[in-house]
């Protein structure tokens, strides 16, 4: 990861993370928060499902990015949506159904932000390039030329 894009989108991710944990230990613990839960059960995987996706879209793989990207559509997608279709009906939703859909709205982006920059990156590949030594290893000016006079015997001296 090269790219200020990519560390802030994954940093972005550790903070919705957390801002999910605290809304599922305020769900769980029937407390009054600005936004509650759907489901604390699945809310809990999905938090298990995200932590363990997370090393590896840093790492720049797509199934995690995937993963990640499926977990929160599955997940936020459905109200999220259905909260955007009741403000283009003309309902008024109240404060916390709106605090529900823009966090829901905030934790998809996030989740597409993240697909993007791993399928956009350039260094993603089986052998990435690295400026720093490929000068040295990928130049036949540096490699050793031998001829017939070279000495051919590992001589060793203690």
């Amino acid at each position: 990861m090269k790219n200020l894009s990519s560390w802030l989108i994954v940093m972005f991710m550790i903070m919705y993370w957390a801002f999910r944990v605290v809304v599922a230990f305020m769900g769980s613990m029937d407390m009054d928060f600005f936004v509650k839960p759907y489901d604390v059960t699945i809310e809990v995987v999905l938090l298990f499902v995200v932590i363990l996706c997370v090393p590896f879209i840093f790492k720049r793989k797509l199934w995690a990015g995937l993963i990640y990207l499926l977990a929160y559509g599955w997940y936020l997608g459905v109200p999220t949506f259905n909260g955007i279709m009741s403000m283009i009906n003309g309902e008024t939703l109240p404060v916390d159904t709106l605090m529900q859909l823009f966090t829901g709205l905030i934790g998809i982006l996030i989740a597409i932000f993240a697909i993007f920059d791993i399928l956009f990156d350039k260094s993603r590949k089986a052998n990435p390039v690295d400026k720093k030594t490929d000068w040295f290893y990928k130049n036949k000016d540096f490699d050793r030329q031998l001829d017939e006079r070279a000495d051919k015997n590992n001589y060793r001296m203690y």
